[in-house]
Order: C-alpha cells, then sequence, then structure tokens
C-alpha cells in the first residue's frame, strides 16, 4: 500500500496534517489527507492551501454524521475542526455564547449550566462517546430533535457566524457584525448546507433558561387519527409544550404521542395534570414520568420509543440501515403516517416511525436487513403518496421525503434528496460561494 505524502503547500499552512487513514472516508469516498487546524487563520490558510492545488474539500466534526447525504463526487482533504474547540465568550446577562466549531455540545453544556443556561438543541441520537457531536457540524447538518418543536433547528438560534470559503477568505455575519456579507443571510446559508459552502468556523447562539424540571406524559393510540387527534389537542392548547413526540416502532404495535413539559416544579405539576385530563379524554389513560428511563421502565413499549430515536444502530456514521426524513405540514399527520405505511406494507416492509409529529419531521427507519431493491421501491412510493398528498392539499408547500443515510446499495438505486424546488437557485448560491465546485461537491440536489 501506498502511503501519500503530504503536499508542501498543506504541511506549511497547518501543522497537523496527515495522509488519510482507513476509517477517513465520507459515505464511502476515500480521503487522501486529513488537516486539523487549531485556529480560524490556520484554517483559513489550509483552505488557500488546498485552493492552490485544486483539492475538493469536506469539513468533519466528530464524524457522526458525516455519512448522511449523498456522498461526495470526490474527496481529497477532509479538515477536521476538533481542535477549533474554545468556547470563546459566554454573555450570561445577554443570555448569548460564542464558540468555535469543534466544540462539543456536552461540554458546552457543562458549562452553560452553571449559570442556569443552556443551547436548546438535542439532536437525534449519534455514535456513543462523541459529545453529543460538534456545534459546527449540528449546524451544518441542520440536526435537530425532540426540542425543535419550542426551540427550532440550529439556525433558527443561530445569531452570527463566522465562516471560510473555499479560497481561504474569512468572511462574519450577524452578531455584532453590521451588515452580512454579499447582502445574504450567511447563518442561514450555512445552517443545513452540509459543508457545501465553506467551513463554519466560529457560531454565536442565543440561549435560554435551564429548566428547574422536566416531565414526559405519553399517550398510547391505536391508530394515526388518534395520534394525529392528540398531536393537535397539545399544539392547540395554552400548556406550552416544549415537544410533541411520537414513536410507532412496527404497524402492529401502538402510536406513542409523547409531551415534554418544562418549567419549575410547580408550574410542571399543574400542566401535568391539565395535559392528562386533556389527553385523557381520547378514552385513553396518558402515562406521566420523568425521563426516558421512566418510561421505558413502565412499559417498554411505546412510551420508551418516544425517546429513542429510530435511526440506525450508531445514528448515521457507518452507520448499516437506511433512513428517511418526512417532513409535512403537522395539519397532514394521520394521512402522511398512512402513506408511509401503505407505502412500506407493498414491498414487504415494516419500518420504525418517530421523530417531531408536533413540527411536522418524521424519521423512518428501515433495518438493515431488507432487501435493496424493496426499499427503494418504497423510498419511490412514499414520495408518490405525498406527492398525491400534497397535490389535493391547498397549503403552499408539499410534503417530502429525504434518504438520509443508506447502504451503498441503496444508494446507487435512489435519488437520495428527492425532487426539490428552487435548484437553480441552490446552483446561483454555490457559485457564488465555491465557484469551483471544491467543497464537498456532489453532496447537494442534483448533484450541485
Amino acid at each position: 500500500m501506498t502511503v501519500l505524502s503530504v503536499p508542501a503547500e498543506l504541511a506549511s499552512a497547518c501543522a497537523h496534517v496527515t495522509p488519510a487513514g482507513p476509517a477517513d472516508m465520507v459515505a464511502g469516498e476515500p480521503a487522501r489527507y486529513v488537516a486539523a487546524p487549531g485556529s480560524v487563520s490556520e484554517a483559513g490558510a489550509v483552505l488557500r492551501a488546498a485552493a492552490s492545488l485544486g483539492l475538493t474539500v469536506v469539513p468533519r466534526g466528530t464524524g457522526s454524521r458525516l455519512d448522511w447525504g449523498p456522498a461526495p463526487a470526490s474527496c481529497d482533504l477532509i479538515i477536521d475542526t476538533g481542535r477549533l474547540d474554545r468556547i470563546l465568550e459566554h454573555s450570561a446577562g445577554d443570555l448569548v455564547v460564542s464558540v468555535q466549531a469543534g466544540v462539543r455540545l456536552d461540554d458546552l453544556a457543562k458549562v452553560l449550566a452553571p449559570a442556569g443556561q443552556r443551547l436548546a438543541v438535542n439532536p437525534p441520537a449519534t455514535a456513543p462517546g462523541n459529545g453529543g457531536g460538534t456545534i459546527g457540524g449540528l449546524t451544518a447538518a441542520g440536526a435537530a430533535g425532540a426540542l425543535r418543536y419550542r426551540y427550532g433547528s440550529p439556525r433558527d438560534l443561530l445569531i452570527g457566524i463566522t465562516v471560510i470559503r473555499a479560497d481561504g477568505t474569512i468572511a462574519k455575519a450577524g452578531g455584532k457584525v453590521v451588515k452580512n456579507v454579499a447582502g445574504y443571510d450567511i447563518g442561514k446559508l450555512f445552517a443545513g448546507s452540509f459543508g457545501t459552502l465553506g467551513l463554519i468556523a466560529e457560531a454565536t447562539f442565543r440561549l435560554h433558561p435551564l429548566p428547574e424540571t422536566t416531565g414526559w406524559i405519553t399517550l398510547n393510540c391505536p391508530d394515526p387519527a388518534a395520534a394525529a387527534a392528540a398531536v393537535q389537542a397539545v399544539a392547540d392548547s395554552a400548556l406550552a409544550p416544549a415537544a410533541i413526540e411520537l414513536d410507532w416502532p412496527a404497524a402492529a404495535r401502538p402510536i406513542g404521542v409523547s409531551v415534554l413539559l418544562e418549567g419549575d416544579e410547580q408550574s410542571v405539576a399543574a400542566r401535568s395534570e391539565r395535559m392528562r385530563s386533556l389527553l385523557g379524554g381520547s378514552g385513553a389513560e396518558p402515562n406521566l414520568h420523568g425521563s426516558p428511563d421512566d418510561a421505558a421502565g413502565a412499559d417498554g413499549g411505546a412510551a420508551a420509543g418516544a425517546f429513542r430515536v429510530l435511526q440506525p444502530s450508531s445514528g448515521g456514521r457507518g452507520s448499516p440501515g437506511t433512513l428517511l426524513r418526512v417532513a409535512f405540514w403537522t395539519g397532514q399527520l394521520a394521512q402522511v403516517l398512512a402513506v408511509i405505511r401503505e407505502a412500506a406494507g407493498q414491498h414487504g416492509l415494516d419500518p420504525g416511525i418517530s421523530g417531531s409529529a408536533g413540527a411536522g419531521v418524521l424519521d423512518v427507519a428501515v433495518a438493515e436487513i431488507a432487501d435493496p431493491s424493496a426499499v427503494a421501491e418504497f423510498v419511490a412510493a412514499l414520495r408518490a403518496g405525498l406527492k398525491a398528498l400534497s397535490a389535493g392539499s391547498l397549503l403552499p408547500a408539499t410534503a417530502s421525503a429525504v434518504v438520509v443515510h443508506a447502504p451503498s446499495a441503496v444508494r446507487a438505486a435512489v435519488d437520495m434528496w428527492g425532487p426539490v424546488q428552487s435548484l437553480e437557485l441552490m446552483r446561483a448560491v454555490k457559485d457564488q460561494f465555491d465557484p469551483q465546485r471544491r467543497m464537498a461537491p456532489g453532496r447537494l440536489p442534483g448533484g450541485i
């Protein structure tokens, strides 16, 4: 096996550059080099060197979501943000924190907790030991868990950002900066961009108070109509839920609808009783529990499942199964659940369904052992069903199904993104930020 030597331009730009190893792959695409800059200026130098060498670049945090989305067309250089791990400023009085991209979410939580504050992001389950993922990785992937119902995704909490463009130019937007670069809302563009526009180097977020206590209430529903009615009742209530989650592990199982309440002990206790009354009107008895572990111990079924994200085993990185993300208007929940089950049943599949029903986002997980051709046919049937559902709706946007992760055989048979709107606008933005198409090329819709 031939070991690559690091180009002199890269070695002079960054002290921590090595040839890539067997584990340095992005959705099956091997890298050639890995650079780990320790400062924003060093990261800029690395990207300038990469530009001079014509190298394609993929940013990496912990790597837990590096396999999400299509594989890049090529990956010459991985920029690892693990050494960009400083918490730059915490203005507790202003409920604002600024961090470098490589800061891990768990480490940030430990710093914010003594001030009674938090970054209200709880991402879907990731590989054990990755600290919840890095701030840059979470932002680039647009990852959000149960709290998205009340607080949104990272892009909704982002108020300032420092990015490095493909040519090494360092740009700042939002926060204390008066005007965004080139008139774009840079933060919104880079959030969810999967590293295709540049490297996120630093970010400033709006914080929220850490609740004194939390409580989950789960209702087991017999069918999609009952689950949708429960979700709508909670969303329409004045009880300020922080999350409205759904879990349907299999077609033959009940559907768990779980509600998270946060606040001081007295408030949570009072609202919990009112929530139980509200949900009990369906004829089912809601289950009150204080934590996911309590729920699991209670019945081991749908209640427990509301807290496990039904993703492939390690939550994306190196995981073998297929994960789809379905987005829709919340009023379509019952129909969307029916479409998913019908499309899956047609092809002999029984996927797990979970996610933020109250926010209109569900994850559909198909086991590794499923036949790849059946999975591909299921994806096509699901998209067709969602298109038909949307065609009969007066709502302005359509429901969609994106393949977040899949085994190589499924990747080869499906369009990971599926039909998307505004492809020409996406191309224009890509051309503006990365005209040479060197940042994670091919990972955006349409192979952009």
